[in-house]
């Protein structure tokens, strides 16, 4: 069987996406039924992370561990990655030795480079210039509360991250909008998205009218891991753009509001939104264990029938 990766959102189709989200919809009530599902029995996970995580690794290795299988953790600290071993010669190893491999890292190269390499399928666990499986699970989560996403509007508050590169392709892959407002300076690089369809994306300077209408709001946070140094920066540029009452309250009556997490009140969004009845932000957490199961299996089994 062909090897399939799962490094950037565009590398699966629309029928590919509505068929992890079925196989989601089913492992989930699995799970919830306390039924064991083990397809992925003697299998092993191996999750490498140069960039530290709370939500992917938790719900890489339970996701796992659930599905028969075994996960192996490693830091780039604490192996011959971190010692300066070719990305090429680990994918070599590392893919021999196991069935599925899940890489957290900085740059989006690295993760390129291990899976021209591997023998196995590679997941993105996250980059710094895309996050393929928060979106899945984010776009999931909407789907259990508000059905298709199909033609809906997902406005996106705050800084043009992986996060929102990752929106971006996934509103060509599965056909709704995007709404981006971003402080001057901190806007989507076109390197990373592609040329931005104005039928897929729209952009605002001012984060009120972003939000009009729409049918989701999403955030995150302003400082992502690697920009550090920047903080005090951006807090003063990002001042107004933090999701609160104001915003929610123009948008769809029915809209949620999603935050990937962790999460600062009082920076990107205030107590009352995060809080509050329209916002999904612990299923939408949840659910990346159940969509990374779906993912999992139909990268080392292909289709279950």
């Amino acid at each position: 069987m062909k090897i399939r990766h799962f490094l950037q959102f565009k590398d699966f189709t629309r029928d590919e996406f509505e068929y992890v989200f079925a196989r989601t919809r089913w492992i989930k009530a699995q799970f919830k039924s306390y039924q064991k599902y083990w397809p992925l029995n003697d299998r092993t996970l191996v999750m490498i992370f140069e960039k530290a995580s709370t939500r992917t690794r938790l719900s890489f290795e339970a996701g796992m561990q659930q599905l028969g299988g075994a996960a192996i953790y490693l830091n780039t600290r604490d192996s011959q990655l971190g010692r300066g071993e070719p990305v090429e010669d680990a994918a070599q190893v590392i893919s021999r030795m196991s069935d599925i491999v899940m890489i957290r890292t900085f740059e989006q190269e690295i993760i390129e480079r291990f899976a021209a390499n591997s023998r196995v399928p590679v997941i993105n666990g996250l980059t710094n210039e895309y996050h393929p499986c928060q979106i899945l699970a984010d776009i999931y989560t909407y789907t259990e509360h508000r059905g298709d996403i199909q033609g809906k509007t997902v406005a996106w508050i705050g800084d043009a991250n992986n996060m929102c590169n990752t929106w971006l392709q996934a509103a060509e892959v599965l056909d709704f909008k995007v709404h981006v407002s971003t402080p001057p300076g901190y806007g989507v690089n076109p390197e990373l998205v592609g040329s931005i369809d104005p039928a897929r994306c729209q952009v605002f300077a001012d984060p009120l009218a972003a939000c009009r209408g729409v049918d989701l709001v999403n955030t995150d946070v302003w400082t992502s891991m690697g920009f550090e140094a920047e903080n005090e920066a951006r807090k003063e540029a990002f001042a107004n753009w933090c999701v609160d009452a104001e915003m929610m309250s123009v948008a769809n009556p029915e809209a949620l509001f999603m935050h990937c997490l962790p999460a600062h009140r009082g920076e990107e969004v205030t107590a009352a939104v995060i809080d509050g009845p329209q916002s999904v932000v612990w299923d939408e957490a949840e659910n990346r264990l159940h969509v990374q199961k779906a993912l999992m299996e139909d990268l080392v089994l292909g289709c279950v029938t």
